[in-house]
């Protein structure tokens, strides 16, 4: 697995009118890291952000952001990546997450620019590494209670899901227990965990379904019902939609494999 750098710069300065408007996204990643305050696109609107705020932005997803002020500099780097690390992030998409120690991670965008330049023995290493770390403190920013109030809040949801999966799960369910309105819940999770919340319950629900068709006797109506499903043919459509075959012909599969 690698991640490739495309381009990368710190302390490009632009001035008061500059607007950066990319609708279908790029092909590759975008990370940024904004050293005054900007204003960017995020949910539907434009809202406005304080400096020294880290954007991570997907291959193929609307990029809009703007100076608000008499000038906007940032740190920033296009790459691609098949690192699951990366790939899988709990970083939400396109939603600036406030640093709190920017320094660092300047450092970190001017050493990536470093050792992308130079074509030294260990460069791919390196940069790997200097990646692995600014993903960490991104992380450690984002999880963050005082930047991040839904947070603990979305991880617990996500926690009950992974631990329950065949409870009497809907959106409007999950939007009582953390207190927020359907709609950004469900916009929140996706942005949060790179998954909607339904989604994420289906997934649980089949991975319990494909454990218990491999090392359990349960009959199939059974496991439908304790994955959360009242109907077993819509249990068994659906399991197949995902897994590519029916329940009982994983099961066989299986069977043949142990």
């Amino acid at each position: 697995m690698t991640t490739s750098i495309y381009y990368v710069g710190y302390d490009a300065a632009h001035p008061g009118d500059f607007i950066y408007d990319i609708p279908e996204g790029h092909d590759f990643w975008l990370l940024i890291l904004t050293q005054t305050p900007a204003e960017f696109w995020v949910q539907g609107e434009i809202r406005e952000y304080p400096a020294n705020c880290a954007v991570l932005f997907p291959p193929r997803q609307k990029i809009m952001y703007r100076a608000c002020s008499g000038k906007f500099v940032n740190d920033w780097v296009r790459f691609e990546t098949d690192e699951s690390y990366i790939l899988g992030t709990t970083l939400p998409r396109g939603v600036p997450i406030p640093v709190p120690d920017p320094g660092y991670c300047r450092q970190l965008f001017q050493l990536l620019a470093t050792e992308n330049f130079f074509s030294c023995d260990y460069r791919e290493l390196s940069i790997d590494y200097l990646f692995r770390i600014l993903f960490n403190k991104l992380l450690e920013a984002f999880q963050s209670k005082e930047n991040s109030p839904h947070y603990q809040k979305l991880l617990d949801l996500r926690k009950a899901i992974h631990n329950r999966p065949g409870g009497e799960w809907s959106v409007p369910s999950m939007a009582d227990d953390v207190h927020l309105s359907p709609g950004y819940l469900q916009t929140l999770y996706k942005s949060t965990f790179g998954i909607s919340c339904m989604d994420d319950v289906i997934q649980c629900r089949i991975r319990l379904a494909k454990e218990r068709l491999i090392y359990g006797s349960l009959r199939i109506a059974d496991i439908s019902e304790l994955c959360g499903y009242n109907n077993v043919e819509h249990f068994s459509r659906q399991f197949r939609r995902i897994v590519g075959c029916t329940p009982r012909e994983y099961r066989q599969s299986a069977d043949l494999r142990l």
